[in-house]
C-alpha cells in the first residue's frame, strides 16, 4: 500500500490557496483535503496575526464535495486575511483519534514551533515567466568558440578544446583557457532550446585574471575575450527573439583585487573607496573571501558599495533579465555586521518587478528567503544533496559531500523524503517553486560521476523534471559528461567528440523536460507525497483538473498496491498496482 495516501493534505499551490500573489490585507481562501480514512470531524485554521495566533473555523466545501473530489475526500474551506507581509498558518484537525496539527512538515500529534507553518507571502512576487522556466547554466569559456583564440593575456594558459583535458586541481586550474565566447553560445541556441530550456544563465562575463571571472577587474564592460559588450547584445537579442531569457552572475560579496574600486582603495588610505572594503586600521590588511586575497570582501555598511553595486545591477538589465547572485549567503555578513536581508531587499526593489533575483546558497538558505529579497535559491540543501545520497552509485568515491567531510553517504528513500520535507517546510511555496533544483553545477562533481550509471542519472533528471521548483541543467550533463569536482566538471562541450556524447542521455533529457514543458501539472501543480521506502518514492502533482502520479524507483522491488476506491486517486481501482521494476521513472495521468 502507499504509506501516506490516507493523510490530510494542504500545500501552497493554486489547488489549495486561492490567491498566489496576495496583496497585504487580502482575504485568501484555503482548502484542506482530508481523505475519508483520516477520520477528520472538524478543522480550524491557526493564523498568526502580528505575532499572536488566532483560530478560524473551517467548513465543508459543498462545491468541491459535489464534484468528483467528493468521492474520496472531504474538502474543508476557510478564509484568512494576509495581515502581515508573511502570515504563517497551520491547520488544527479534530479527528476520531484525537487532535492533530498539519503544517508544511506534515501531520503531527504533538505541539510544534511555528518554523514549519505554511506561509502567505505578500512581498513583491517574482515575474510570472519564472514559474515556467527551465534554466540552462553555461560556463562561457567551455561552451563553444566562434573564432580561433585571439592573443591571450599573460595570465592565461592556452588549451586545445578537444585535445587537452581539464586540470582538476593545483596550479593552472584558474588559468587554463579554452577560448569559449558569447557568439559561440549564440550559434548553439537550437541545442539549448531542444532540451526544453528557455532561460540561459551565464557564469560571470566581466574581465578578470581567471577563466571563471569571479575576481572581476570591472563591472563596466564585458570581457573582450568573450566578444565584448556587442557579443552580449547579440546573444541577448537572439534569445529574446526566441522568447527566451538571459541571466547574469554577479559577485555582491567581493570584487577582484585588480578591480578599480579596490585599486583605488589600496592606493590611498584617504580614498572614498577605502570604506567599501574591510581594512585593518593598524596593519592595513584586508578581509577577503575565505582568505583568498584576490577576492577582497565588500563592506555593505558603506553607502558607496550600495550605490555602486545597485548601479551595476541596473546597468545590465536589458541584455540580462535578472541575476544569480554569487555567495549570497555571505553578502553583507561579517562578524557583528549583518546587512544580508536589508541588502537583498534593497537590490531586488531597485531591479523592479520584471527581474529574476536568485541567491546562491550551498547550505540552508531558508532563513534568508521570504524577506522581500531573494526570490529563490540554488537549492543544494533541499534537492541536490538528498538526490545524491539516494542515487549515488556503488563506486562513487568523492573526497567530500559538497563540502561535508567523508564522501557522499548512502541514504534510503525515507531519509531522502525527510530531507526534501525538512527544507521545503521552512520556506513558502512561492520560494520553493522559484528555487533552482539542480543536480550539479560548475562548482560540483557531475551528477553522472555521483550516480555512476545512465539509469540513475536519468532517474535523478526525472525528479528534476517532475518535482516542484525550477530545473537547472549544467551544460554538458545532458551528454553524460563526468567530473570529480567543480574544476574537473568544467569540461569543454563535446560538439566534435562523438565518443563523449551519450545520445541516450541526451534523448532522455529532451523527453523529460519536453514532458514538463507540455504538462501544466508538472509546472504548477501541488505536491502530495504518497509513499517512500528504501528504493521507491511516489508522489502526485495535482491541479484542479488532473493528477499526474509519479513513481521513482532506484532498484527493483515489490509492486505497490494503490488501494480501494477511497484512496484519493480518483480513477484508481481495486487491484491497481505500481510495478516493481527498476531503476525506473513511471507516470500516470489521473482525472476526476
Amino acid at each position: 500500500m502507499l504509506r501516506f495516501l490516507g493523510e490530510p493534505h494542504h500545500d501552497g499551490s493554486a489547488l489549495y490557496v486561492s490567491d498566489q500573489r496576495p496583496a497585504l490585507g487580502a482575504r485568501v481562501t484555503l482548502w484542506l483535503r482530508a481523505p475519508l480514512a483520516a477520520g477528520v470531524t472538524a478543522v480550524h485554521v491557526r493564523a498568526v496575526h502580528d505575532g499572536e495566533p488566532r483560530y478560524f473555523e473551517a467548513a465543508v466545501d459543498r462545491g468541491r464535495q459535489a464534484s468528483g473530489y467528493g468521492r474520496t475526500d472531504v474538502w474543508w474551506r476557510a478564509e484568512i486575511t494576509a495581515v502581515n507581509p508573511v502570515t504563517p498558518y497551520r491547520f488544527l484537525l479534530h479527528t476520531t483519534a484525537g487532535q492533530r496539527w498539519l503544517t508544511a512538515a506534515g501531520v503531527a500529534a504533538h505541539d510544534l514551533t511555528d518554523a514549519g507553518d505554511f506561509r502567505l507571502v505578500c512581498h513583491q512576487a517574482p515575474p510570472e515567466w519564472m514559474s515556467d522556466a527551465i534554466v540552462y547554466q553555461i560556463f562561457p569559456d567551455r561552451y563553444d568558440r566562434s573564432r580561433p583564440m585571439a592573443e591571450l593575456p599573460d595570465w592565461a594558459l592556452p588549451r586545445e578544446w578537444d585535445r587537452d583535458p581539464v586540470i582538476p586541481a593545483g596550479p593552472g586550474t584558474a588559468e587554463q583557457f579554452y577560448g569559449g565566447d558569447l557568439d559561440g553560445i549564440t550559434r548553439r541556441l537550437d541545442h539549448i532550446q531542444s532540451l526544453g530550456a528557455d532561460t540561459v544563465y551565464l557564469t560571470p562575463i566581466f574581465p578578470a585574471r581567471s577563466n571563471h571571472r569571479y575576481n572581476a577587474s570591472t563591472f563596466e564592460h564585458v570581457d573582450p575575450l568573450l566578444g565584448g559588450d556587442e557579443a552580449l547584445h547579440r546573444l541577448s537579442g537572439a534569445l529574446h527573439a526566441r522568447g527566451m531569457r538571459l541571466l547574469g552572475d554577479i559577485t555582491t560579496n567581493h570584487t577582484g583585487d585588480t578591480h578599480e574600486w579596490f585599486t583605488a582603495a589600496v592606493s590611498d588610505v584617504n580614498a572614498p573607496e577605502r570604506d567599501m572594503f574591510y581594512f585593518d586600521p593598524v596593519t592595513g590588511d584586508y578581509e577577503s573571501w575565505w582568505g583568498f586575497k584576490t577576492l577582497p570582501k565588500l563592506n555593505w555598511g558603506s553607502e558607496l558599495v550600495r550605490s555602486h553595486m545597485t548601479a551595476v545591477l541596473k546597468k545590465w538589465l536589458g541584455p540580462f533579465d535578472g541575476w544569480r547572485v554569487d555567495v549570497a549567503n555571505m553578502t553583507g555578513r561579517r562578524g557583528a555586521d549583518d546587512y544580508a536581508a536589508e541588502v537583498a531587499a534593497r537590490l531586488r526593489a531597485r531591479l523592479g518587478p520584471g527581474a529574476a533575483f536568485i541567491a546562491e546558497h550551498n547550505h540552508d538558505a531558508t532563513r534568508d528567503l521570504d524577506r522581500d529579497g531573494w526570490q529563490g535559491t540554488m537549492n543544494y540543501g533541499g534537492f541536490t544533496r538528498p538526490v545524491w545520497t539516494w542515487l549515488r552509485g556503488p563506486d562513487c568515491d568523492l573526497e567530500h559531500f559538497l563540502g561535508v567531510p567523508g564522501g557522499v553517504p548512502h541514504r534510503d528513500g525515507t531519509a531522502t523524503l525527510a530531507a526534501f520535507r525538512s527544507f521545503a517546510s521552512q520556506m513558502s511555496w512561492r520560494s520553493l517553486v522559484h528555487s533552482w533544483q539542480l543536480l550539479d553545477s560548475h562548482d560540483t562533481p557531475r551528477v553522472r560521476t555521483v550516480t555512476g550509471s545512465r539509469e540513475r542519472h536519468l532517474l535523478a533528471t526525472g525528479l528534476q523534471a517532475t518535482l516542484p521548483g525550477t530545473p537547472m541543467v549544467f551544460a554538458g550533463s545532458e551528454y553524460g559528461l563526468t567530473g570529480v569536482n567543480g574544476e574537473h566538471s568544467r569540461t569543454p562541450m563535446p560538439w566534435n567528440r562523438p565518443a563523449d556524447q551519450d545520445l541516450h542521455t541526451l534523448a532522455g533529457y529532451r523527453d523529460l523536460f519536453g514532458l514538463r514543458r507540455a504538462e501544466p501539472a508538472l509546472r504548477h501543480g501541488g505536491l502530495r507525497w504518497l509513499h517512500a521506502d528504501a528504493d521507491c518514492l511516489v508522489f502526485a502533482r495535482e491541479t484542479y483538473d488532473e493528477t499526474i502520479l509519479v513513481s521513482a524507483r532506484r532498484a527493483p522491488g515489490e509492486p505497490l498496491a494503490i488501494g480501494t476506491h477511497a484512496t484519493g486517486l480518483y480513477n484508481a481501482q481495486d487491484g491497481d498496482v505500481i510495478p516493481g521494476g527498476g531503476p525506473s521513472l513511471r507516470m500516470w495521468r489521473l482525472t476526476r
